[in-house]
């Protein structure tokens, strides 16, 4: 904190991750005098563990891939293409210390007081920060403590392992370690085929690795519509990922050794056998930190391990807002800075609308990437809501053939009786780019021929939303 500073402000912000440090830049551009709390680095899980460098990891997987097929684009390479696993990571690491670098000098730029520190509710507008010492050494720089009017709670969470499994580093690893470290294992099974879990399987695999994936759900992504989750389960299989739905398997029972792990794995009511990997990740989701943040010195409620909050991030303690990973839901980097944007704005009292989470874009950057927003099918029979679909498929698209990505396709949802786009679910090439239209659209409240009807340019991956949408109605063109 800036020496000489007052330690009394219009807004504390507890947390600098992704959901944090937006909440602090747009309520110091709305004029609010802002403190914004931080024991490490600004970017939080997304920037330094997640998000960020998976992500890079993810493209240089896939760039190999593609390299492996340089010839049926009349490229010709000496040799087979390889890789070295260790330039792939210091290229990681340098990805996320220039996002780091530039986030850095936004704090300044916004005129936000960065308070590098572990801090702590003491009641509604308290805040006590445990200062990090001048080398960065939790807790050496001695205390403050922090006044404000209103405080936003975005702590985010932390990887979580299955009960009697214990990560270590180095044979059962989570996707902390894969972030942070340069060893490629040359089997590995995954636990929890979601989008963490499948991102990991997908890069390892371009990566030659051999990958078993096992899900206690029956399907993958399960959170995606089930046409997505079943074609991304037969892309897999296609390619060699060897994928166990409604797996069974007794975490206490594994057995770790100096040369790998074993386990006895097989799907529900059918026989187990036993799987040998060098590497076991865990994959099982996350749990929000909600500990030693002094919730117990205000009225805040929890729900689920998960701070409740309402559209607005308002929580039940008034004058405290909870954002981002800490209060669940679709615990994604984007929506916590939604959800930051919407309690600043609800703070400064300009009554903005509360969140839409069947209007929050989901993106999975496996290969080929999947990408929706809105309702999959299973949820709107669950509420209900006669529909009408289109569905085109990314082999009749031109831009598609044309840069060798032809597996996936694009599905609109709409509404039977006013053409109200419900949901777009898309599997395939750059999908996670393309979703950014769906989004705009629904956001507009856009009907299915409002975006079948938008121009796409031709040849574009683009054309696949608009023959979507146009097959809601039966008029896709290329079909």
């Amino acid at each position: 904190m800036a020496a000489g500073s007052s330690n009394d402000f219009d807004l504390i912000v507890l947390g600098g991750g992704t959901g944090g440090y937006t909440a602090a830049f747009r309520a110091a551009q709305l004029g609010l005098r802002v403190a914004l709390v931080e024991q490490g680095k600004i970017g939080g899980t997304c920037l330094h563990l997640g998000c960020i460098p998976t992500k890079a990891l993810l493209e240089s997987a896939e760039l190999f891939a593609r390299l492996k097929k340089a010839k049926e684009f009349g490229i010709l390479l000496e040799g087979q293409p390889g890789f070295d696993f260790e330039a792939i990571a210091r290229r990681r690491d340098q990805v996320v210390k220039r996002m780091w670098t530039g986030l850095k000098s936004l704090v300044d730029k916004n005129k936000v007081t960065w308070v590098g520190g572990r801090g702590r509710l003491e009641g509604a507008g308290t805040v006590r920060v445990a200062l990090n010492g001048e080398d960065g050494t939790p807790g050496a720089g001695g205390e403050s403590l922090l006044h404000a009017k209103d405080v936003i709670l975005a702590t985010g969470s932390r990887v979580k392992s299955l009960p009697g499994l214990v990560p270590d580093g180095r044979r059962i690893i989570t996707s902390d370690d894969v972030t942070t470290k340069a060893d490629l294992p040359k089997s590995i099974a995954i636990v929890g085929a979601g989008a963490v879990g499948s991102e990991f399987a997908s890069l390892y695999h371009d990566l030659g690795v051999a990958v078993t994936l096992l899900e206690y759900l029956p399907g993958i992504v399960p959170l995606e519509d089930r046409e997505v989750g079943q074609a991304l389960e037969r892309s897999f299989t296609r390619r060699g990922i060897k994928v166990m739905t409604n797996a069974r398997f007794d975490a206490t029972a594994v057995k770790v050794s100096d040369d790998g792990v074993s386990l006895m794995a097989g799907p529900e009511g059918g026989k187990a056998e036993e799987l040998r990997v060098e590497q076991l990740l865990v994959a099982t989701g996350r749990a929000a930190n909600v500990e030693e943040i002094g919730l117990e010195t205000t009225k805040v409620e929890l729900e689920r391990g998960f701070v409740k909050v309402d559209g607005w991030m308002r929580t039940a303690e008034p004058h405290v807002y909870a954002i981002g990973d800490l209060i669940g839901g679709l615990m994604l980097a984007h929506v916590a800075a939604h959800e930051g944007i919407v309690a600043v704005h609800e703070i400064a009292g300009e009554g903005p609308e509360p969140i839409d989470y069947d209007h929050q874009p989901r993106a999975t950057y496996t290969h080929p990437q999947v990408a929706s927003i809105g309702l999959t099918e299973q949820q709107c029979a669950e509420r209900g809501i006669a529909i009408k679909k289109g569905v085109f498929n990314f082999a009749a698209v031109a831009k598609a053939v044309i840069v060798g990505e032809t597996e996936g396709f694009a599905k609109v949802i709409a509404d039977a009786i006013t053409d109200e786009v419900l949901g777009v679910h898309l599997i395939g090439p750059a999908v996670t780019d393309l979703i950014a239209e769906a989004a705009l659209g629904m956001t507009l409240e856009a009907t299915a021929w409002e975006i079948g009807a938008a121009t796409h340019p031709h040849p574009t991956l683009a054309e696949a939303v608009g023959e979507a949408a146009m097959a809601v109605a039966g008029r896709q063109i290329n079909s």
